[in-house]
């Protein structure tokens, strides 16, 4: 069959309009998807902190923040840490060869159940992606934290867990070089429950270990 005679044969746009009409029926029309931004605002990130790194008692502020450790076999590992900004105590942290929102979500439980699951804690963070989740969200929001998020850009917001993170590096990672992931994980062990928490003397806290200076808060 010739294209002309095929073409003969294809009802009109304005025929089909009518018979349309003339039957009841209707055109289903889809409308043209639009996508929405998600992206959140100052007003859904407030910066409760807002530089005041003091705190009258334990479980009153917390900081939070991710580091990268290198290792030879495994390449980069990613260490999410919880800090007292009373105690100045490591209270609760998480390994891992993935930077994602299982890491800080992790981390968290390690501390809520260390700390015996304390309430209006204000936890405090960059704006990164695993903090900005809504896993993360709905898990703090269990805990009933008070979420708090260093402004955009600005690591100052942060100090003391950055300071920390540097005092991490310089006195165990640069020392060392790491084979493999689990190397890294027990020298990490060794050091924060061995060394930081128990023995390092912290002159912000009286010349006293993070935790003789929590004892003596309880």
């Amino acid at each position: 069959m010739k294209t002309e005679s095929i073409l003969e044969t294809i009802p009109s746009m304005k025929r089909i309009q009518r018979l349309m009409k003339k039957l009841g029926l209707r055109a289903v029309v889809l409308r043209r998807f639009k996508p929405h931004s998600t992206k959140t605002t100052d007003a859904d990130l407030p910066n409760l902190l807002s530089r005041d790194f003091t705190a009258s008692k334990p479980c009153e502020k917390w900081v939070a923040d991710i580091t990268y450790i290198h290792t030879l076999k495994d390449g980069w590992c990613y260490l999410a840490s919880i800090l007292d900004l009373h105690t100045h105590k490591v209270v609760g942290y998480e390994f891992s060869k993935r930077m994602d929102k299982e890491l800080v979500i992790k981390a968290l439980d390690k501390a809520m159940l260390r700390q015996r699951k304390p309430e209006n804690v204000i936890l405090h963070t960059d704006r990164g992606s695993q903090y900005l989740s809504t896993a993360y969200i709905v898990k703090t929001d269990q805990y009933k934290c008070r979420r708090s998020y260093s402004a955009k850009g600005n690591p100052y917001d942060n100090a003391v867990i950055e300071s920390s993170h540097a005092i991490l590096k310089k006195e165990e990672v640069y020392r060392k070089v790491y084979r493999n992931f689990d190397e890294a994980q027990k020298s990490l062990f060794k050091y924060i429950e061995g060394w930081y928490n128990n023995r390092r003397i912290h002159g912000s806290i009286g010349y006293m270990t993070p935790n003789q200076f929590e004892a003596l808060a309880m």
